[in-house]
């Protein structure tokens, strides 16, 4: 590697050039470092004023909510092709105090990881789309995965070699596993297999020195790092669940794939509330987290037009399940646990499981595997979104029901609804302090609140927005309690707004983080203080050092 370049001055020229600045001196030094470091790095930088800083900007926005002229730009966007590459990254921010926000799909609820909710704040978009790579082992049912790589390439790579291996992930193709895994990241094999943090064995992580870790090395870098043995450990548990890139860059996952059938049944039955909905739902909430841990269920609620009055809504629910196993077993085996859904044949499909992640996203039954490395499919279209999350671990009565159905009416057809995705199984038998991850035993069933909306303007966003905080305080009396507990993965920065000072603070991140991580608050907390005391690694709801605490 170079430690100095003859053509730096014309280059650091032509930065400032670019960016339409005169005095700029933190800038330029801090392109300077960067050059320092690796005399090329200057073909992965992305300035404002390149002509393709905007399309790379916007190529990984899910959410158009974030995609305004008002939206916080990043001074610039990083692109890694190598490791080497992070290193420079972090150790040039560190020196010029530009903040790193991490960004591997996109999808982050409240788009942190590519903007800020402050305008003054000075950052730069760490794109990892450059680290992809995915070497898959059968022999030893493991994979590494770099972060930059979506869902849908994990789930291809592990197809093209095995039919009988999956990994316990995500339902949406383009979602990058960088914060997917590190944020917990559930699918439709959960009540068999856990989450994805659960079944990673191994990471590589650039700490905030630059140096590289992975769990083998944690502990020995550590101890000399903060003098504690047990912080290699402790750091491994934190990064599985704690939060994305809030105690270093993760830049690969060891993951430990698990056994599926050869052939899986995905079925779909939807009902209205003149087929009898509100009864079939308000039974679901009895069976669902006692069914065999062989089938994951979801029920999809929202308003839809009446097919039977003009002019007039009424509430759908869409039954989705998955079966680890032919129809030839699911049929006989619902009709005696669950005969109020009225499950039959013609509801479902055999299919590889590799499939079934493209039948639960939506693509037609004939879309090749291929479909599955299309990084720019977003689940929502040009469609904006906020979302809540909650848990419910006793069944919601009738009338509850009846309450979310005029709530869900309020609204315009299918811009507002709740997703129930089924616990129990495996997720009861995993301890809560196992990772940060806490949502175990108790709960019957995930929720997650939602609003879409098409229309631009502050007004517009404001109203769905305020419907959306009704609905989730119509939901209080009917979901966990003390702490109402969240997602950490669907990022929700509602949660403790009102609590605390300035970013990071620990009295107001007491709310979220009991919230997303109940007990394990306090533990993550620790970690954080210990392998990064000054906070470098941050975002609006990123784990606070005590240092924070004031």
């Amino acid at each position: 590697m170079d430690t100095a370049h003859p053509s730096f001055p014309i280059l650091v020229a032509l930065f400032v050039l670019l960016l339409g600045v005169t005095s700029s001196q933190p800038y330029e030094e801090f392109l300077q470092c960067l050059e320092f470091h690796d005399s090329n790095i200057t073909s992965i930088v992305y300035t404002r004023a390149n002509s393709s800083f905007s399309s790379l900007l916007e190529s990984s926005i899910r959410n158009p909510r974030f995609d305004t002229s008002a939206t916080p730009k990043p001074l610039l966007i990083f692109t890694p092709r190598q490791i080497s590459h992070i290193e420079s990254a972090i150790r040039c921010s560190r020196a010029h105090r530009i903040q790193i926000r991490v960004r591997s799909g996109g999808h982050d609820y409240e788009g942190l990881s590519y903007s800020t909710i402050s305008p003054s704040l000075t950052f730069l978009v760490l794109d990892l789309r450059n680290l992809r790579a995915i070497q898959v082992d059968v022999p030893s049912k493991t994979a590494w995965a770099q972060a930059g790589a979506t869902l849908g390439e994990l789930y291809y790579a592990i197809a093209a070699e095995s039919r009988t291996l999956a990994f316990p992930a995500g339902m949406w193709p383009t979602v990058g596993l960088g914060g997917h895994i590190s944020g917990g990241g559930y699918g439709s094999l959960l009540r068999k297999h856990g989450i994805a943090a659960d079944n990673v064995v191994d990471a590589q992580v650039v700490d905030v020195e630059g140096r590289i870790l992975d769990r083998a090395s944690m502990g020995e870098d550590l101890f000399w790092a903060i003098r504690g043995a047990s912080m290699g450990e402790d750091l491994f548990w934190a990064i599985r669940g704690g939060g994305g890139n809030t105690f270093g860059i993760v830049i690969a996952w060891k993951i430990k794939l698990v056994p599926v059938p050869a052939t899986v049944t995905a079925c779909t039955v939807t009902r209205t509330l003149e087929q009898n909905a509100t009864e079939i739902v308000h039974r679901w909430q009895y069976v669902v987290d006692k069914l065999p841990n062989d089938v994951f269920f979801m029920v999809v609620l929202n308003s839809v037009a009446n097919p039977v009055q003009a002019n007039a809504t009424t509430i759908q629910a869409s039954f989705n399940s998955l079966y680890l196993g032919g129809i030839e077993g699911l049929i006989p085996m619902m009709d005696a646990k669950f005969p109020d859904l009225g499950l039959r044949r013609e509801n479902c499909v055999e299919m590889s499981w590799a499939k079934s992640i493209l039948y639960f996203a939506g693509f037609p039954l004939n879309s090749p595997l291929e479909s599955l490395l299309d990084r720019t499919i977003s689940a929502t279209g040009s469609a904006k979104f906020k979302g809540k999350s909650d848990y419910v671990k006793e069944p919601i009565p009738i009338s509850g029901f009846e309450g979310i159905w005029e709530k869900l009416k309020e609204v315009g057809v299918q811009t507002g609804g709740l997703i129930l995705a089924s616990y129990g199984g495996k997720m009861s038998e995993i301890p809560e302090s196992s990772i940060p991850f806490p949502h175990r035993a108790g709960n019957i069933y995930q929720v997650e609140e939602v609003a879409f909306w098409v229309e631009d303007g502050v007004e517009a966003a404001d109203g769905y927005l305020n419907w959306l905080r009704g609905l989730y305080e119509y939901m209080t009396p009917y979901v966990s309690k003390n702490p109402r507990e969240a997602y950490a993965n669907y990022r929700d920065l509602d949660i403790g707004r009102n609590g605390g000072g300035g970013e990071g603070d620990y009295r107001r991140a007491r709310s979220w983080g009991s919230s997303y991580y109940k007990n394990n608050f306090d533990r993550l907390v620790r970690v954080k203080t210990a392998v990064d005391p000054a906070n470098f690694f941050r975002n609006e709801q990123s784990i606070p050092p005590l240092s924070s605490w004031r």
